[in-house]
């Protein structure tokens, strides 16, 4: 049951079919191939089918105009969004056993909107990762081949959409772990403009980084998603304002033409052919569309991946420092005093890449070495913004690849962090401005998909959402399926 979200609420409001036929058909896709892909934490199926059922009762006694507006369409949220009566674990040891006594905003809300929580996606441990082999629940794999990684942090809910496990599924970017493991799956990301959606409930990595965003197979999908939950959020601070329900799904570009952006770094970068020829071909695409492209400079970029690893870290390792066996989580039983407690707690409990980023971000904010590290790197940030609102003065939306590879084979990156991180490349810039960007299909290479990457201006989301749809309505990467084999990796 490969279908948009939209044909999927047409289905139920005309009654071809039933909520409760809708999430057993979903239910069993993923009691069917998880076991192959690992891509669930937790699955909530009598919660589920209670919702399901609930929902065909409303839409048995209520008119239409009258139901909520996503009533009875299924979601996956990932394992990083606080959900009651259920486990939020981010994907770790310390908070395995972890039960939220509240929802993350973005959850309440489309809950509220009438969507169906099927579970909870697998995720690098605390978003460190960009493969989803951190997680202490086992690494989850690539629908497309199972001896390749899925990405991540996000790993999960990429892999959960793309194997049909749901239509649409939630999403965390910090540095590009909505966007790579999109590119990495085949499937359509979104990481909206910082503060379009409310951090409150999404566990902390980076609070100046971390943004909420949402995978579907086409664009139009997660438009409906953001109309629903994006906004202002008295418990968020840094949300903003947001158009009214259906505004972004239903504004239009209108007659300006739009420019797109070539970064001319990109000259520089020797890329695999076929992801050379997708770009060419994307940006073929767009020009038949018609677009015209102009190259922008974008010099301080070269530095994302280091300041990133700078300033995510230090976020990290003030963020982290609440995981302590005192108040919640994981507790060693080893302690003999308060000291041996915090020690052992986060030595046992926390994998090792969680580890490499507490230390590194530690360090950088240590006496003597704060100015050196965390200030240089603050500034080094600001640049890179400076050269975005430039180039955006002449363009509209800026395309690279998302991902200079396809995806790695599994435990091909583990024991080199440095390559892995490189994988981050083209996502990390918009990160660090605080830009909303977007990956989606445009090829394959050997059997595995390749992402396009589209950056925006702040709160240009709609340019975005309607440029890649546009290029979704030209070409059908989008719609191209795994055959998922059924056996464990």
């Amino acid at each position: 049951m490969y279908k948009t979200l939209s044909e999927i609420k047409q289905a139920l409001e005309s009654k071809a079919v039933s909520s409760l036929e809708l999430i057993t058909h979903y239910l069993g896709v993923i009691q069917q191939l998880n076991p192959s892909l690992n891509a669930m934490i937790s699955v909530h199926e009598q919660a589920a089918i209670e919702a399901a059922k609930q929902c065909d009762q409303l839409r048995a006694s209520r008119s239409a105009d009258t139901l909520p507006a996503l009533c009875g369409l299924p979601i996956i949220h990932k394992d990083i969004f606080c959900t009651v009566q259920s486990k939020t674990t981010c994907g770790s040891q310390m908070l395995a056993n972890f039960e939220p006594h509240y929802d993350a905003t973005i959850v309440s809300r489309l809950r509220q909107a009438g969507m169906i929580q099927l579970g909870n996606a697998n995720m690098d441990e605390f978003a460190m990762g960009s493969s989803n082999e951190t997680s202490f629940f086992g690494p989850c794999y690539n629908p497309w081949s199972l001896s390749h990684v899925p990405g991540g942090s996000s790993g999960g809910s990429a892999a959960a959409v793309s194997a049909g496990f749901s239509p649409v599924a939630s999403g965390t970017d910090t540095g590009g772990s909505i966007r790579q493991p999109a590119a990495f799956c085949g499937v359509t990301g979104l990481k909206p403009t910082y503060g379009t959606l409310s951090r409150y409930g999404m566990v902390a990595f980076a609070s100046t980084l971390d943004q909420a965003g949402y995978f579907a197979n086409d664009m139009r999908d997660i438009a409906l998603l953001l109309d629903h939950s994006a906004g202002q959020d008295p418990n968020d601070s840094t949300t903003r304002n947001y158009p009214e329900p259906n505004g972004i799904a239903a504004e239009q570009v209108g007659d300006k033409p739009l420019t797109i952006g070539v970064p001319a770094f990109m000259s520089d970068h020797s890329l695999p052919a076929a992801i050379s020829h997708a770009f060419d071909e994307t940006l073929a695409v767009f020009k038949r569309l018609g677009y015209s492209v102009q190259t922008v400079e974008l010099p301080h970029s070269q530095y994302a991946v280091p300041t990133y690893y700078v300033i995510a870290p230090a976020e990290c390792s003030s963020n982290l420092a609440r995981y302590d066996g005192v108040k919640y989580g994981f507790r060693s039983s080893n302690s003999h005093n308060l000291e041996s407690l915090y020690v052992n707690t986060r030595t046992e409990a926390f994998g090792e890449e969680v580890k490499r980023r507490i230390l590194l971000g530690t360090f950088a904010l240590s006496s003597g070495y704060y100015d050196a590290y965390y200030e240089q790197a603050s500034k080094v940030r600001t640049l890179i913004k400076r050269d975005f609102e430039q180039a955006f003065n002449n363009v509209d939306l800026i395309l690279t690849p998302t991902t200079p590879s396809t995806a790695f084979k599994v435990g091909e990156k583990t024991s080199d962090p440095i390559a892995m991180y490189q994988s981050d490349l083209y996502t990390l810039p918009a990160s660090l401005a605080g830009l909303p960007a977007a990956s989606f299909p445009a090829g394959f290479s050997e059997g595995l998909p390749i992402g396009m990457h589209l950056a925006a201006n702040r709160c240009m989301e709609r340019y975005l959402i309607q440029s890649v749809a546009r290029f979704q309505q030209e070409t059908d990467w989008h719609l191209k399926q795994p055959n998922i084999e059924r056996d464990t990796p």
